[in-house]
């Protein structure tokens, strides 16, 4: 299957310069902050892939290099096979972003904004196209709304719309959920996921794990501006194994280093909420006994299968991540 999204060997390091040189007026990069470190992925044509990461770890950085608005310092980036920096145009024209922020010009309507983003790509009498978008995302009672009357949710629809009104064969979500509620967020996936049956490649980046894990194929995770890991969703979750035990402690919380095979076995703790890994259900009696032991006292449990926040923590602060990127290999 061809490629959709090639991004082959990619570096990205934002120059810093000394005050001096800026008052002279000269370019002279002495250092430099490196948001990618030679970064490879090649997206198959109608893939649904997620790409995960921290804050900071490189994310936007590399959906700026795919939508043309930022240059790698190092490596190649394609769009359905067109360059992004020697065929512009046509790469821009493959591509449709769905940007995290909320950007919009507060003088025009909802169908207004979408015939002038179509003119952008040259698109005349696209009001066909445009009335199929605002009734897929439920903005058609909004059409003849000023843009600046538009709830924080509803503008985010027209973001979305905004990406889509040239027909692009790839989309890219950035963190497209973000601050939206439960009907807006249910009324996007539904399209997406039929834009994706149809043949549309999906890029998606969040932090909303429990969405990346129903929805993509595969995911890559970012962390520092490296992939830490490749793989099938599916085979992401079977690393990790296992299933999950939830303690609800007293007053005194989790009992930090009073035992070492439970600190081994401690996933995550908020507050008086500890998350440990339960490898088999036999050892569940034996590890309420040891934080017992320990001096922890519980006031109630939950056993949870495995799920793709349990991966991504053990990707982001264990060792899992060469295995998982040798495999992948």
């Amino acid at each position: 299957m061809s490629s959709a999204v090639r991004i082959e060997h990619v570096s990205k390091v934002y120059p810093r310069q000394t005050s001096l040189w800026r008052r002279m007026g000269a370019g002279q990069v002495v250092d430099g902050f490196q948001a990618l470190n030679d970064v490879s992925l090649d997206i198959a044509q109608g893939e649904f892939f997620g790409l995960l990461g921290p804050n900071g770890a490189g994310k936007t950085s590399l959906i700026a290099i795919l939508a043309g608005l930022s240059r790698a310092t190092t490596g190649q980036v394609s769009i359905c096979g067109y360059d992004v920096v020697s065929q512009f145009r046509a790469s821009r024209r493959a591509l449709g972003v769905v940007p995290q922020e909320l950007v919009f010009d507060p003088f025009f309507t909802v169908r207004e904004t979408l015939r002038i983003q179509s003119g952008y790509f040259g698109l005349r009498n696209n009001d066909d196209w445009i009335d199929e978008i605002l009734e897929n995302l439920g903005l058609t009672s909004k059409a003849d709304d000023n843009m600046r009357a538009l709830s924080g949710g509803m503008k985010r629809r027209v973001l979305v719309a905004q990406a889509l009104v040239h027909r692009p064969p790839v989309i890219v979500l950035d963190e497209p959920t973000a601050g939206v509620d439960v009907d807006l967020r249910r009324t996007l996936w539904q399209f997406i996921s039929r834009l994706n049956r149809m043949g549309h490649t999906i890029l998606l980046t969040t932090h909303y794990l429990e969405e990346a894990e129903e929805l993509c194929g595969r995911i890559a995770m970012l962390k520092a501006g490296r992939i830490v890991a490749l793989d099938t969703t599916r085979a992401l979750l079977a690393k990790v194994g296992g299933s999950r035990l939830v303690l609800h402690m007293g007053a005194s919380g989790w009992p930090a280093g009073k035992s070492r095979a439970l600190d081994e076995r401690l996933v995550q703790r908020q507050g008086n909420r500890a998350v440990l890994r339960l490898d088999t259900s036999t050892e569940l009696e034996s590890l309420l006994a040891q934080v017992r032991t320990a001096g922890g006292a519980i006031e109630g449990i939950e056993v949870l299968p495995a799920d793709l926040e349990d991966a991504f923590l053990n990707i982001m602060h264990g060792d899992s991540a060469s295995a998982s990127l040798e495999k992948a290999a």
